[in-house]
């Protein structure tokens, strides 16, 4: 059997903030601007949390 992989989102621009370590209002000025990597779906941003950590230690995001 196929089993489909676990995916572990994070609803709504102040959780997003929680997991990255950002105030809320900082967090909604980078998602508005698509600075991390997070979606708007149905009125609320998801972000899926391995992405966000592993955007958040690239040497990139600096």
């Amino acid at each position: 059997m196929n089993e489909l992989p676990t995916i572990d989102l994070v609803w709504g621009a102040e959780a997003i903030a929680s997991v990255i370590g950002a105030k809320p209002r900082q967090t909604f000025h980078l998602l508005e601007t698509g600075q991390i990597p997070a979606k708007k779906v149905g009125g609320r941003w998801v972000a899926e949390r391995g992405k966000l950590i592993r955007f958040f230690m690239d040497d990139e995001a600096a």
